[in-house]
């Protein structure tokens, strides 16, 4: 077996219409297809950073992919450390940034 490529005309599969959704994240208003995990939807509609590293507050978002890095880690409808390349968005979820302070050393 060879790999080949099909041209999307020709694919005798053909992608069928996803039912649409709507969610939003940080505030702002995120249209999407039923099926697409939550980092598809952010990346889908163009963003592609949701939260910052503790120390030295680097952009973080999508990296691994298949939840193992947790670096992708969103609050979705108030349940915090979702791995949002995990979780499959649902119609009117309400996605946030997760922002955690390093916990203070006591001494």
């Amino acid at each position: 077996m060879t790999a080949r490529l099909i041209r999307a005309e020709d694919d005798p599969i053909e992608r069928r219409a996803a039912a649409r959704l709507t969610a939003t994240f940080d505030g702002k208003h995120l249209e999407g297809e039923a099926g697409q995990t939550v980092a598809g939807l952010l990346l889908a509609n163009g963003i592609d950073s949701w939260r910052t590293t503790s120390v030295n507050g680097r952009p973080r978002g999508l990296f691994c992919g298949i939840g193992v890095c947790f670096d992708c880690i969103v609050t979705v409808n108030d349940e915090r450390d979702v791995r949002a390349c995990q979780r499959r968005v649902q119609d009117g979820d309400v996605v946030c940034p997760q922002h955690d302070e390093l916990p203070e050393v006591k001494h």
